[in-house]
């Protein structure tokens, strides 16, 4: 009989072992997965279900909030002029995972779920009242949002403004944009076919073209090559470099010709000024070979070309917001060298990173680390974190970002005198990158930034695939941008 007692109890307290590891794999070690499996109903109830803070904008402007509804899930995420703000908040839905925008990289202060909002989570059980999320307190300046969301319009693009000495992004605009009310509905039949929609093709409107779409840069590039040029010590801006009506590619039996007479010098010499100032694509093609493609590639690298770069959030707030690499080629032969340095050939770049360029530029060489939140607050007022302002690198010397920024107000004042605006020096570099099967499209860019003699604003501007120069078709969107900026 005792025999078959001790049987029994080891069976009863190896049921018990089994029990114990099978809920402490449960709870601990598959929590996360079973937490973020999409079968998961109880987590999606725990989630919806709870009050998830808002997104505000710089002046104080609602762009998402959580709203009482007599449903099973409690709380609705409305987004206040939702296109507007949609590459910033990115969208929150009854069956998408928020996989990007603030309410992804910071979800989890947004339903309270954080560490940082413990107390408030103990506080809220103690009263018997209801858990809230943290609001997230962005950069973005409305006015200038809407500035440049109204001036791209139509049209496939992207325009991004940055803080000059704080690296705060005060606007970033993608289009074509999307409602992400449409994907917050309760309604989950119509949220998966407004996600399946909106997801397909790859022109994508939930593409943040801002930070997740290289293009061609074009001439803007050649700021990054003068910068290279003037730390070498050998450049001024008067200095006469090789240019002329058009260059052979080494190697080949290709072509390099200018858009403009000017920019071909005068007998086969042209200043590096003068270079910048008409984009000769002959004088910079050149210049890129005679630097080579290491110095090139190093002052690309000091601007953030080939490094992913960060923008909001942890993997402790949620899943970070980040900008894709932008590219210079590895190793190019010279004709390839040639071409990346006129923005062209394997170059590519993110319209963030080349507003980050501008930024640098106008902050005497010094690059700083993009920001979209400027602080989160708890339920209860209390300031949970705010951002500080840090320097992502020294890219080049003050005394180059001087004759930088010479040579760019001269393509305002000497080349493209429709970008200036009154009573403010404006510098910048237009582009106009050749796309397509037989580049038959372009892509049209300007970088810039003003008051050039007191930065306070540096803008970039994309508009893809269109048939007008960069000058003509992104210039008056930044422009238009610097003055609705300065006038505040």
């Amino acid at each position: 009989m005792n025999k078959y007692l001790r049987q029994l109890f080891t069976a009863v307290v190896a049921l018990f072992v089994i029990l114990g590891l099978s809920s402490t794999i449960i709870m601990a070690v598959r929590a996360n997965a079973l937490n973020n499996d999409p079968r998961n109903a109880r987590s999606l109830y725990h989630q919806l279900g709870a009050y998830r803070g808002a997104i505000l904008a710089s002046d104080g402007t609602v762009m998402a909030k959580s709203e009482p509804v007599n449903d099973a899930f409690k709380y609705l995420r409305t987004y206040s002029n939702g296109p507007l703000y949609a590459p910033v908040t990115g969208f929150f839905s009854i069956n998408q995972t928020a996989d990007r925008g603030l309410e992804a990289s910071r979800s989890m202060l947004l339903n309270g779920e954080a560490d940082s909002l413990i107390w408030q989570r103990a506080k809220a059980m103690l009263t018997g009242t209801t858990n809230q999320g943290a609001s997230i307190e962005t950069s973005i300046d409305p006015k200038l949002q809407q500035v440049a969301y109204d001036q791209l319009g139509t049209r496939d693009g992207a325009a991004v403004a940055i803080e000059v000495n704080t690296g705060r992004i005060l606007a970033m605009v993608s289009t074509p944009s999307y409602d992400p009310n449409k994907l917050a509905t309760h309604d989950t039949k119509a949220a998966s076919q407004a996600y399946n929609e909106l997801s397909a093709g790859q022109n994508s409107p939930l593409i943040n073209r801002a930070t997740s779409q290289l293009y061609p840069p074009g001439s803007t590039f050649k700021t990054i090559v003068a910068s290279a040029a003037l730390e070498t010590g050998d450049y001024q801006t008067d200095t006469k470099i090789p240019a002329g009506a058009s260059y052979t590619l080494p190697g080949t039996a290709t072509q390099l010709p200018n858009a403009e007479a000017q920019a071909d010098g005068v007998n086969g010499q042209i200043s590096l000024q003068e270079a910048v100032a008409w984009s000769s694509n002959t004088a910079f093609a050149q210049l890129g070979v005679k630097l080579g493609a290491s110095k090139v590639s190093d002052m690309a690298t000091k601007l953030g070309f080939g490094s992913t770069i960060t923008i909001d959030g942890t993997e402790s707030t949620g899943t970070p917001m980040t900008a894709t690499a932008s590219t210079f080629p590895s190793d190019p032969t010279d004709d390839k060298l040639a071409l990346a340095s006129i923005g062209q050939g394997d170059t590519t770049a993110t319209p963030l990173q080349m507003a980050m360029v501008a930024q640098a530029i106008a902050n005497n060489g010094k690059l700083m680390q993009p920001t979209l939140v400027d602080r989160v607050r708890a339920a209860d007022l209390t300031v949970l974190s705010q951002t500080k302002p840090q320097t992502m690198a020294n890219a080049f010397s003050k005394d180059s970002a001087d004759k930088l920024t010479t040579m760019m107000e001269s393509v305002v004042s000497e080349a493209n005198p429709q970008l200036a605006i009154d009573g403010i020096k404006v510098a910048a570099k237009t582009g106009t990158a050749q796309i397509g099967t037989d580049n038959s499209a372009i892509d049209g860019w300007v970088i810039g930034f003003a008051p050039a003699d007191d930065p306070q604003i540096a803008v970039a501007v994309l508009v893809h695939n269109t048939d007008v120069y960069g000058s003509l078709v992104a210039g008056p969107i930044m422009r238009a941008m610097m003055q609705e900026a300065l006038q505040q």
